[in-house]
């Protein structure tokens, strides 16, 4: 599996814009042959942090040489972003827990994911 690491900072001045560009992009790489999985997180600082996941190498590449991502980075540099950092990383071991109902019908905790291991080489 491969991660990609979006950090990113917003131009303030297209911020409403970019709700929707966002949105748009995240529908595409959806069916993007490969893709598994993505979420982002915004800082208290406005930074804000997009993991993806990809079942490999070659479907995170050939995503990102796909026209619809393409022009969304195009539109990225011109319009949304301030700044940008990505980094491409191989996840090297993965772990899984999931709680077990419990039988006395007390609420438990959905879901707890952990990935550990990501190997993330500096380019």
């Amino acid at each position: 599996m491969l991660v990609t690491i979006f950090r990113s900072r917003l131009n303030p001045d297209h911020t409403a814009e970019y709700a929707d560009a966002v949105s748009l992009t995240a529908g595409l790489v959806e069916t993007a042959p490969g893709f598994r999985a993505h979420k982002m997180f915004v800082a208290e600082d406005g930074e804000r942090l997009t993991l993806v996941e990809f079942e490999n190498e070659a479907a995170q590449r050939n995503w990102s040489l796909s026209r619809e991502h393409r022009d969304a980075a195009k539109a990225g540099r011109a319009r949304y972003y301030s700044e940008y950092k990505i980094q491409i990383c191989t996840v090297n071991r993965e772990s899984e827990f999931r709680s077990t109902p419990d039988p006395s019908n007390e609420p438990q905790p959905d879901v707890a994911h952990l990935t550990v291991l990501a190997a993330c080489p500096d380019r």
